[in-house]
């Protein structure tokens, strides 16, 4: 429904109602706050402008503390902050809180009013979000789809105030129901749609798509359930699931006239027209859920569609359940609810990867259904669909390997259900779609069982199995057979299915020749035949012994071979990706790979949660266009020793340490000084971001502090609170270990008396956006400190950064360019480098490693039972040995572990030292301003997408 302004005379007066001309059904609720009057209602339709009048007799619930008339018509148009503009907000707060009631009609308690308030604001929301929609339509331009598997959102009520440019408009409305502005956004809970860095990434990208006006859409899963609620007890990190969605989401739109058909299981017939069809097994439907995503300063509001997952009621066991089998008569139903259920659901059992893989299909084919289907829309119900123009209309962006069954379900769209060659259909994919690449970890470039996937989705093995055929074809045109050796290796490296067989015409080139023996077998005995006979079925035995390999279809070689571009998003990293991950790829198709360097939204991680620092920035550069323009961040630099700006910045620092403080005394329990050196390490639980390493430190210095005099102590250390935060996936053992000695470490030093506020150690239970927004402007001092070379970029030490932290780390992902723009002085650098980490690795397997006593005498005091009872043989056991699973300390803990102690002292020795300390601070700020994500957007969309802004009046 599309609103339009209206005016109108009061209840008791005689003056016309005027209406522009509006083009769809409009609607006019005209209230008076008064009790005495009564709340007139007018529905009006363009068609004819027959008015309809509707008395509603009833009290305005919550009762405002300065009664005032507004006209709810006016809820799309502009509002500047006045007194009058939030009289207006106040109205729409109380319409809300009225007829679109979540809650009972009795009282306005804080609940209520944030889903009161945030329906008032979805109101604005869906006028720019239609006209986004219907400009997209209308112009027919080129649109970014960008798939991933999270979008971890964050709050999105003070975004969407902020953007919309109405804070100071619903801060003051609130006032007048009773409220503060910051107490209504507090009620709303995180969106539980992501883990990491990876969704959170997706969610600034969105916000700089829509702020740069740029044609696109996210696309993503609506899981009721998300990852996990984590709670910290005694044992260490608990589960339970998340209950975001049990009072309802006021932001979402459930579009039931949207949906798609989803298949799993069946088989594939060929019609007597030649054509194949994938007939029979089990289908589900994906229902689209839109989430409005404002743009900041502007009207372009895009969209993020999340799909859910059901079957229709007929597929109702209706005979089974009346029969007294429920569970029978509810299976169709759960097995499709359950799609949609869990991010990243455990994948240790057949049931568990299953689900897996039927959450990245039911992602790929529900959305690229809809873009085809937006695709034909726009190019004319009466016109022959011009195909080859399809990637001229479309881009797809997969966010990591999740969404890559993009590439054969494109395919068999375009073949099975458009009627397209596979020449055509193999070139159109190609150009339309293009991969995001995350990781170097072997673990996360996924590997599906070919058996599974035959199972689940024979059409698309088929599909993926033509696929390398092809590529083996080019593989071996590219490089000959008079080279077996290297033919052999390059097809290992890089074809699609692995451990499957080749054709026949390629596999015979490496079968080698047998030595046969020129020996004279008429002299052989019969003992010596026997035992010849022997040996060969022991030989045959040895051979049925050993393991099959299982067949597999490599995700990230899928990817790379069916899209047109390649990323990493860090210099450091692409490069890895294209001298070690993809080598072989990247020497047959160059031309396919990029680096874009990541980037986080300033709107969100400096502007929104960081108001005291944004209004120092904002004062020394000279107005808000820094905002828009990170570039301006750069002009710091020259105030950097000015004792104006440095007292200024002193004191905003400050006092988002003492809201922190509040915070974990309310979480945790622990009661900290705001006058110690806030550390943070906040980030998802592995052994690659080397947390251990961190606690393993903070041991030390516990250790070192414990063999001093208390006056010693004071003046060897500065006083530290280290803060960690983030979730270990349920089943990683070793990363629940990490976390369970995190917290021992903590409960034994934060109730040590001797050391009282020289040190202590939080673990923030449930770390989200949420409690980044908090932390991260109250950071001194953040850990990045993954092994060199593992972490492909990292967006977290960008908000550090951009908030005036100073970061301690190895030159590892975005690090690497992060030291470069804000200084050399102004970062703490440790560790091995990237190109050291094989040879070190290398040398540890032969027995080269000589572990430093420092590091020796901490894991012997952690197995002392000085943090506890817990065994912690295990973890410590993964430090130690050569080489094998589950120890030879694969990560570099102890290699680094000297640097990082030293590393350390300087640490402390710099933050004694508070001007220089402050301008390390400013300095960091001043040098982020790369590190937006509207960078980061722009550059996609130039060299990958090729789309650009559009921007509605």
């Amino acid at each position: 429904m599309a609103y339009c302004a209206a005016t109108a005379s009061s209840p008791g007066g005689g003056g016309a109602l005027t209406l522009p001309h509006c083009s769809s059904i409009s609607r006019l609720i005209n209230f008076n706050l008064s009790k005495k009057t009564s709340n007139h209602m007018f529905f009006t339709t363009a068609a004819d402008f027959r008015k309809r009048r509707f008395y509603v007799r009833s009290e305005a619930k919550p009762t405002l503390k300065d009664p005032v008339t507004v006209e709810q018509g006016d809820a799309g148009s502009n509002i500047e902050t006045s007194k009058s503009d939030a009289e207006a907000v106040a109205s729409r707060i109380t319409y809300h809180a009225e007829f679109t009631p979540s809650f009972s009609p009795d009282g306005f308690d804080l609940p209520k009013a944030y889903f009161a308030t945030a329906q008032s604001i979805r109101d604005s929301l869906i006028i720019n979000w239609n006209a986004t929609y219907d400009m997209y339509e209308r112009m027919n331009v080129k649109q970014a789809y960008y798939l991933s598997m999270e979008f971890l959102q964050g709050r999105a009520l003070l975004n969407a105030i902020g953007n919309l440019e109405l804070t100071g408009a619903y801060g003051e409305a609130l006032s007048k129901l009773g409220h503060k502005l910051e107490n209504v956004v507090s009620q709303e809970p995180d969106a539980a749609l992501g883990n990491g860095g990876l969704g959170r990434l997706a969610s600034c990208f969105l916000d700089s798509l829509a702020t740069l006006n740029y044609p696109a859409w996210g696309y993503g899963l609506r899981y009721k359930y998300g990852l996990f609620k984590q709670l910290i007890t005694k044992e260490g990190q608990e589960e339970v699931a998340e209950n975001w969605l049990e009072m309802g989401n006021p932001w979402e739109i459930v579009r039931n006239d949207i949906s798609y058909p989803i298949k799993f299981y069946g088989k594939v017939v060929k019609g007597s027209d030649g054509k194949k069809r994938w007939i029979g097994g089990e289908d589900i439907i994906a229902v689209a859920n839109d989430i409005p995503i404002p743009g900041y300063k502007t009207k372009t509001t895009i969209n993020l569609r999340l799909w859910d997952t059901k079957v229709p009621p007929s597929d109702f066991d209706l005979s089974a359940f009346n029969s007294g089998d429920h569970t029978k008569a509810c299976e169709t139903q759960a097995n499709a609810e359950k799609i949609c259920y869990i991010l990243y659901p455990g994948d240790d059992s057949l049931e568990g990867k299953t689900l897996r893989l039927k959450q990245q299909y039911t992602l790929c084919s529900a959305s690229l259904q809809d873009i085809i289907t937006r695709f034909e829309k726009r190019s004319g119900v009466n016109v022959n669909v011009m195909w080859n123009e399809f990637p001229e209309k479309v881009a797809v962006q997969m966010n990591d390997t999740h969404p890559t069954l993009c590439i054969p379900e494109l395919m068999r769209i375009l073949m099975d259900l458009k009627g397209i060659s596979w020449k055509e259909a193999w070139d159109i994919t190609q150009r339309t779609v293009a991969y995001t690449n995350h990781t170097v970890l072997p673990e996360a470039l996924e590997k599906w069982s070919l058996e599974l996937m035959q199972k689940l989705l024979p059409r698309h093995v088929e599909i993926i199995e033509m696929i390398d055929e092809e590529l083996v074809n080019e593989i071996v045109a590219e490089f000959g057979k008079s080279d077996p050796e290297l033919l052999e290796r390059k097809l290992n490296a890089m074809r699609i299915l692995e451990n499957v067989e080749l054709p026949s015409s390629i596999a015979d080139l490496f079968i080698k020749p047998k030595d046969v023996s020129a020996l004279d077998t008429s002299e052989v005995s019969a003992d010596d035949e026997e035992d010849d006979i022997v040996g060969e079925k022991e030989k045959v035995v040895d051979l049925e012994a050993a393991p099959v390999p299982p067949k597999l279809v490599r995700m990230a070689n899928l990817c790379v071979v069916g899209g047109h571009v390649v990323n990493g998003v860090a210099a450091i990293h692409s490069e890895i990706v294209k001298q070690d991950v993809f080598n072989d790829f990247y020497k047959l198709w160059p031309e396919k790979f990029q680096n874009k360097t990541n980037g986080v939204t300033p709107r969100r991680w400096i502007y929104y949660c960081n108001p005291a620092l944004s209004k120092i920035i904002t004062k020394w550069t000279g107005g808000e266009d820094w905002v828009l323009n990170t570039e301006k961040l750069a002009e710091l630099r020259k105030f950097a020793d000015n004792e104006d700006l440095q007292s200024e910045w002193k004191a905003a620092k400050r006092s988002n340490k003492i809201k922190v403080v509040s915070f974990l005394k309310e979480k945790t329990g622990y009661s900290v000084s705001p006058d110690a050196m806030f550390d943070i390490q906040v980030k998802r639980i592995h052994e690659y971001k080397r947390q251990l390493l961190n606690i393993l430190g903070i041991v030390y210095r516990y250790k070192k502090m414990k063999e001093m005099t208390p006056i010693e102590r004071k003046d060897k250390f500065t006083p530290r609170v280290c803060i960690f935060g983030g979730k270990a996936f349920a089943t990683y053992a070793q990363a629940k270990r990490i976390v369970k000695l995190i917290t021992d470490v903590g409960a034994t030093i934060n109730h040590d008396p001797d050391i009282g506020d020289l040190l202590k150690v939080v673990f923030v239970p449930d770390y989200n956006v949420s409690v980044a927004e908090l932390l991260i402007p109250a950071s001194e001092l953040s850990q990045h400190i993954s092994t060199a070379g593992m972490e492909a970029s990292g967006t977290s030490n960008m908000k550090f950064s951009m908030n005036g932290c100073i970061l301690i780390g190895t030159l590892d992902g975005a690090n690497v360019e992060i030291r470069e723009e804000v200084g050399e002085d102004n970062f703490f650098l440790f560790g091995a480098r990237a190109h050291e980490i094989s040879g070190l690795r290398k040398g540890r397997a032969e027995g080269k490693f000589v572990p430093d006593p420092c590091f020796e005498e901490v894991k012997e005091y952690i197995r002392s039972g000085v943090f506890g009872a817990y065994n912690y043989d295990e973890l410590m056991g993964s430090l130690e040995g050569n080489e094998g699973f589950g120890c030879g300390d694969y990560f570099l803990v102890g290699k680094d572990f000297p640097s990082y102690i030293e590393c350390q002292e300087k640490v402390d020795e710099a933050y004694r030292d508070q001007k220089r300390w402050t301008r390390m601070s400013i300095l960091n700020s001043a040098g982020s301003y790369k590190f937006s994500s509207d960078r980061t957007i722009h550059e996609y969309a130039r060299d990958i997408w090729n789309i650009q802004p559009l921007q509605h009046n």
